[in-house]
């Protein structure tokens, strides 16, 4: 991965931070957050209804498969098509392409209150990940649309931040309408009705000059900007940068392994130590969220080089990890939760900022798609990782012991490759001619 030379961090005064206010800007990013936790509501809704939906469909071939199937074929769905949807945005443009996905998430995800087939609902369950690909896509677009430097970072930290906060109020949303039924949570779907209008009233349509002519500036004053938009002062076409966003792309997967292990296997390690009482495993998944956000606000204050932290942010997800391994009790246990939390929280606007820092206007519908793919890939597959090296090493806890050692090694394996490129990028001292 390329490590850049970090510029020096930005004043109030530092023409390089385009600071946007104001009513209008708030109301904006606040469309664009509520916009971005709608997936995470189509990851986790439906989770504590599960049983019910299982003894429902119990007389259907096939069920015990299909019904898990259910919650999971979104985000393969939305993995498999988000970089479709980001040729799209690129060509249709950010604003439209949402306000129509977000019309059809409603229409999509409602669709289980009325049918009656278990396959149909697992397909509408697949359209599901087909629109929320190109939510998820455009809203982060737009973020790196309308803001630059420090605030986009806080800004692209803000959707973890909401999403590790929606994601533990949707799972308890998720119970309390399953007291009515298995059919019951798929009404929140339609909030999204709610937001469609207000993002086509309220959100501006991007446009390309305007917005090369502020990053241009942004580039002009801080000419080596980690986390700025790459849009060159200069119109010229450049090729889309494949090559370093092939690597950030694949350090994502890797990357979104590490975040969704506890979140989806929290409740079976603490049951594997005995804790069963659904209250203390409530209690301990929210502590976990808690650290999550703590590390999406610390990344705001590390400043605009994230690949140089990137290292020590994955061995302090190993940390957690080795600590989980080793856990006798529960409190042990969440505190390694809370450890690989934090790194998680850090880790995933690291690097997603990272991401956004290659790609210029013309690209960044497509290459957000490529990155927001290759995460929702690494959350559909860590399950079936999790039970993978489960199986191989005997049980949850040495899973994650061997995920704790692969994550060290990467976390060693960045740290080296970042400092020869930093001794490369060193200038040299000026050799003594003789004489």
């Amino acid at each position: 991965m390329p490590s850049p030379v970090p510029p020096s961090p930005p004043t109030a005064e530092d023409p390089s931070e385009q600071l946007v206010s104001g009513p209008g800007h708030r109301l904006r990013i606040t469309l664009l957050m509520a916009g971005s936790c709608l997936p995470i509501l189509g990851a986790v809704l439906i989770a504590p209804v599960l049983p019910q939906m299982q003894d429902h469909f119990a007389a259907v071939p096939g069920a015990e498969a299909l019904v898990p199937m259910a919650l999971t074929i979104p985000a393969l769905f939305l993995a498999l098509l988000a970089p479709f949807a980001g040729v799209i945005v690129d060509r249709l443009g950010r604003k439209r392409l949402l306000v129509t996905a977000t019309v059809l998430y409603a229409l999509v995800g409602t669709a289980p209150l009325w049918l009656d087939s278990l396959g149909a609902i697992v397909a509408s369950r697949a359209l599901v990940g087909v629109v929320e690909a190109a939510i998820m896509t455009c809203c982060t677009t737009l973020i790196g649309d309308y803001y630059t430097g420090r605030q986009r970072d806080r800004y692209l930290a803000l959707q973890t931040m909401c999403a590790s906060i929606s994601a533990t109020a949707f799972f308890v949303l998720g119970g309390a309408a399953g007291a009515a039924g298995w059919r019951a949570p798929f009404w929140a779907y339609a909030v999204s009705l709610l937001l469609a209008p207000a993002m086509a009233a309220f959100l501006p349509t991007p446009r390309p000059a305007t917005i090369a002519r502020k990053h241009a500036t942004t580039d002009a004053a801080s000419a080596t900007d980690a986390a700025g938009v790459a849009a060159a002062p200069e119109p010229a076409k450049r090729p889309f940068p494949w090559r370093p966003l092939a690597g950030i792309c694949a350090l994502t997967v890797f990357g979104s392994v590490v975040f969704y292990t506890l979140t989806v296997h929290m409740s079976y390690l603490l049951d594997d130590i005995g804790v069963t009482d659904p209250g203390m495993i409530g209690l301990a998944t929210a502590i976990a969220s808690a650290a999550t956000v703590a590390g999406a606000v610390t990344f705001t204050k590390l400043g605009r080089t994230p690949d140089v932290w990137l290292p020590a942010v994955f061995a302090v997800c190993a940390l957690g990890f080795a600590v989980i391994w080793f856990a006798p009790n529960a409190a042990v246990l969440i505190i390694g939760a809370v450890i690989n939390c934090f790194g998680g929280g850090v880790m995933l606007p690291s690097l997603l900022t990272l991401a956004m820092s290659k790609l210029d206007y013309a690209d960044r519908g497509r290459g957000t798609g490529l990155w927001t793919a290759t995460f929702f890939i690494g959350q559909f597959v860590c399950p079936l990782v999790v039970l993978a090296l489960a199986s191989a090493a005997g049980s949850r806890a040495d899973a994650v012991g061997l995920l704790a050692l692969a994550t060290s090694v990467l976390a060693a394996g960045l740290g080296l490759f970042g400092s020869r490129r930093r001794v490369v990028d060193a200038p040299q001292p000026h050799k003594q001619m003789a004489g």
